[in-house]
């Protein structure tokens, strides 16, 4: 069975981890546009995407709109528990799914998946998930896009990725 939804963490894998606040209280993340070219391919490709973030913010629900993001849930504790749920709702299972996470909050998620990923400068807790590939990037610098790449050669996807773009 083939890689259908990849689940992503926000902060530590879209992002640095870093979170801002300006003087008036607005937050500002900054996320890896390389992340975006390849995560907008991935739906071109027809697979699916969701976003599983343990915070809330106007920042990220944007960012996941402008990707074509469909599957979007913020504030949540129980990150498995939501992608079992969503699953159900897809009829896939988790031998379809490849995640990324970074840290605590990912644990169980990671350790469900068929394949996870973790950014270089992950919690070495989450680095010890068997079936865990640690990535060469850290969060918020291309970690996403390197897994995706990934995928997209374990898929035997790179003849139709690239002919998304030329």
């Amino acid at each position: 069975m083939s890689i259908e939804l990849i689940v992503l963490d926000v902060d530590g894998t879209m992002t640095n981890g870093e979170i801002t606040y300006t003087q008036n209280g607005d937050e500002i993340k900054s996320f890896c546009v390389k992340d975006g070219l390849a995560i907008s391919s991935w739906i071109k490709l027809g697979r699916r995407v969701a976003i599983i973030t343990g915070r809330k913010s106007k920042i990220v629900k944007r960012r996941a709109t402008e990707l074509g993001i469909k599957h979007f849930y913020q504030g949540v504790d129980n990150k498995k528990e939501v992608l079992e749920n969503l699953l159900k709702e897809l009829n896939l299972t988790m031998e379809s799914v490849a995640s990324i996470g970074d840290d605590l909050n990912d644990y169980s998620m990671l350790n469900s998946s068929k394949i996870s990923f973790v950014p270089n400068n992950a919690s070495s807790y989450v680095k010890d998930i068997d079936n865990t590939i640690i990535l060469s990037k850290n969060g918020g610098d291309g970690a996403v896009r390197e897994m995706i790449e990934r995928l997209i050669i374990l898929e035997g996807l790179e003849e139709k990725y690239l002919k998304l773009w030329h």
